[in-house]
């Protein structure tokens, strides 16, 4: 699964980057190196100019929260439950499907983590889980599959600006074999030349499959971070930094 990540490029850079025609980020979100559910992300996505309009699709940088929540969905809590949707069944789960068909996203990343259980004991006889930061080898942004969805707030006027709530979820696949040693799953990676298909809400269904290939193995590199980042109240660079090997439980250093 994707639980953390972080994203620290600057609304600027991601308009240029993923090559966006509109911004709709009203005020840029601060770096990020601590992103955890129901926090508000950058998402690129593509849409109609304007309600009803016939004219194509165009590119947008928004900003949504992360966390899912199903425009049927009676109490928008659910959101915080649905962070990840499973490759193999993201075009059959009810949450999910009709999002797959028409509302896809590209979620910007500087990478993500996960928790690999090490040989060390805690205190309470478990395994101690040592965290790792995963990005890109060459340091380019991490293009993360992702969905999105508009609930409706009945609880809220009609004029109220506040009445939709933007939500997105975490496209995930098997890991590829060295990342696979962390952890079993991991988010999927969009590809640049893949990247317009899969925004483009007209794509028709069936072609969807193709778009989503796992990574190449060595794409990504890992290593051990400081463990403050299983706490959420900590926030900044020090996070994605390598942890010193001497620092570094050494079953769990070896492992990527």
């Amino acid at each position: 699964m994707c639980g953390r990540y972080a994203s620290s490029r600057r609304p600027e850079d991601l308009l240029e980057e993923f090559e966006v025609v509109e911004s709709r980020v009203a005020t840029p979100l601060a770096p990020d190196y601590n992103v955890a559910p129901t926090k508000e992300v950058y998402a690129v996505v593509e849409r109609p100019p304007s309600k009803d309009s016939p004219d194509p699709p165009e590119r947008q940088l928004r900003v949504l929260t992360w966390g899912l929540v199903p425009s049927w969905a009676k109490d928008p809590g659910i959101g915080s439950r649905m962070i990840n949707a499973r490759m193999e069944t993201v075009a059959e789960k009810p949450a999910y499907r009709k999002a797959f068909a028409a509302r896809r996203c590209l979620l910007p990343a500087d990478g993500y983590f996960e928790w690999y259980p090490t040989e060390q004991l805690t205190k309470a006889g478990k395994p101690r889980k040592q965290p790792f930061f995963i990005r890109p080898r060459d340091g380019a942004t991490l293009a993360m599959a992702g969905l999105y969805e508009i609930w409706r707030d009945p609880a809220r006027e009609d004029d109220d600006p506040q009445r939709f709530r933007w939500t997105c979820t975490v496209i995930t696949t098997d890991a590829e074999d060295d990342i696979g040693r962390i952890h079993d799953r991991m988010p999927l990676m969009v590809e640049p030349e893949r990247r317009a298909a899969w925004l483009d809400p007209r794509t028709e269904r069936a072609a969807l499959r193709d778009l989503l290939v796992p990574a190449a193995p060595g794409t990504l590199e890992a290593y051990p971070v400081s463990a403050a980042v299983g706490n959420v109240r900590n926030n900044g660079p020090e996070l994605v930094e390598p942890l010193p090997a001497e620092a570094a439980p050494q079953d769990a250093e070896g492992s990527a």
